[in-house]
């Protein structure tokens, strides 16, 4: 019982360890993230011929997928920041979250316009982002796009509250866009822990009856 109680312990501090050097909690200038979970098939639909086609041919299914990871400031947040690291994202970095963020296009813009801010490296910025991808628990309702479904933005934001432990509902926002449910929104520490964020909150959609369309 003891060697299993040593174990244990030696396990946990081991993975606390490594949770402390991960590269979010790296971040400097800012004072927490907001993880953006886009409904792919919302941008697919509002796209239409112009929608990249490596996340919206007729032979993808992606549901929720990685938007991108937003340094914020309690008020407001930083964009398009100097930084030592090159603009372009080579393509051996895109590779490490294309299954996640499906468009490479999408994955450069999110680095000039967000991750320069973060005071990582490229490589860290995007670990960060796959480290937060994977903190959230997508529900189960939301798993798939095989189906159309409509929903308000407080279903799908208490669905969100339900399936993740800790999420309040002062952590997360839902933005809408002609119609459709586009994206969750979901306020992280540096440390990826949930948070409360009162902006982020307050400039989220409350509209009912949202359209949350099924891959094309």
């Amino acid at each position: 019982m003891l060697a299993c109680l040593l174990a244990a312990t030696s396990w946990g501090a081991a993975a606390s360890e490594q949770h402390d050097n991960s590269a979010a909690i790296r971040g400097t200038g800012f004072d927490f993230y907001v993880m953006s979970l886009s409904w792919s098939p919302s941008y697919c639909a509002a796209e239409g011929a112009n929608a990249n086609r490596n996340q919206c041919d007729t032979d993808r299914d992606f549901a929720f997928i990685a938007h991108g990871l937003w340094p914020q400031f309690t008020s407001g947040y930083p964009e398009y920041c100097a930084s030592a690291e090159p603009e372009r994202v080579p393509y051996h970095l895109v590779d490490t979250v294309i299954d996640i963020m499906p468009s490479a296009g999408l994955i450069g813009h999110q680095w000039r316009k967000h991750g320069s801010c973060t005071g990582l490296t490229q490589a860290e910025y995007f670990e960060a982002t796959r480290e937060a991808f994977a903190r959230i628990a997508i529900p189960r309702r939301f798993e798939d796009a095989d189906d159309a479904q409509q929903v308000s933005a407080e279903e799908a934001e208490a669905a969100f509250v339900s399936a993740n432990p800790g999420l309040a509902p002062g952590g997360i926002a839902v933005s809408c866009r002609a119609g459709r449910l586009a994206e969750v929104r979901i306020c992280l520490t540096k440390d990826l822990s949930f948070r409360d964020c009162a902006e982020v909150d307050a400039r989220g959609c409350r509209a009912s009856g949202l359209d949350m369309p099924p891959a094309p």
